[in-house]
C-alpha cells in the first residue's frame, strides 16, 4: 500500500469523495453531516492523503489543523471492495504519525452515533481514541459522537 499527499483531482478520488457524501447524507439527517466536500477538503488547512495499491486506489483520509497542536481527523474512507482489509487502520496510524511530526499535543475527530458507525468507533477505540465532549465548532448533536486522543511529544 503507498499512501499519498493526494491534490484532489484525480476522478477516481472525486468518485470515492461523492459516494463518501451520498453515504453519509442517507445514513444523518443532513443537519448532521459534518463531512467536507472536494473544495473544503482543499483548503491550506487540511492535507489529504490516498491509499493505492498499483492503480487501484483503496481509500482516503486527511487531517485539518485546528491550531498548532489540535488536528482533526477527516475522510476517512476505505473504498467499498476493500473494506475490512486494513486500508482505514493503515490510512489512520499514517494520519497519527503526521501529526505526531507536526507537534501536535492533541488529534480528535467526530463520527456518528448510528449503528452504520460502529465499525470506525471501534477502529478509533484500538487506536487509542476516547469518548469526549464536542471540540472546535461542533455542538452536541445526538447524531454525533466525539473522539479524542493525546498523543505524546517527542
Amino acid at each position: 500500500m503507498n499512501i499519498v499527499v493526494d491534490d484532489l483531482r484525480g476522478p477516481e478520488i472525486a468518485d470515492l469523495l461523492s459516494e463518501h457524501l451520498q453515504d453519509m447524507y442517507r445514513i444523518t439527517p443532513a443537519e448532521s453531516v459534518h463531512a467536507l466536500d472536494i473544495d473544503a477538503l482543499r483548503q491550506p488547512d487540511v492535507t489529504f492523503w490516498s491509499a493505492w495499491q498499483g492503480e487501484a486506489l483503496l481509500g482516503c483520509g486527511a487531517i485539518k489543523q485546528l491550531d498548532d497542536q489540535h488536528g482533526e481527523i477527516k475522510s476517512m474512507r476505505p473504498a467499498r471492495q476493500y473494506l475490512r482489509q486494513r486500508v482505514a487502520r493503515a490510512l489512520l496510524q499514517h494520519i497519527l504519525s503526521e501529526a505526531q511530526t507536526r507537534g501536535y499535543r492533541q488529534v480528535s475527530l467526530e463520527t456518528g452515533s448510528m449503528d452504520a458507525f460502529a465499525p470506525a468507533r471501534k477502529l478509533y477505540q484500538a487506536a487509542g481514541f476516547s469518548f469526549c465532549s464536542p471540540f472546535s465548532d461542533y455542538l452536541d448533536d445526538p447524531n454525533s459522537v466525539f473522539m479524542t486522543k493525546w498523543l505524546s511529544v517527542a
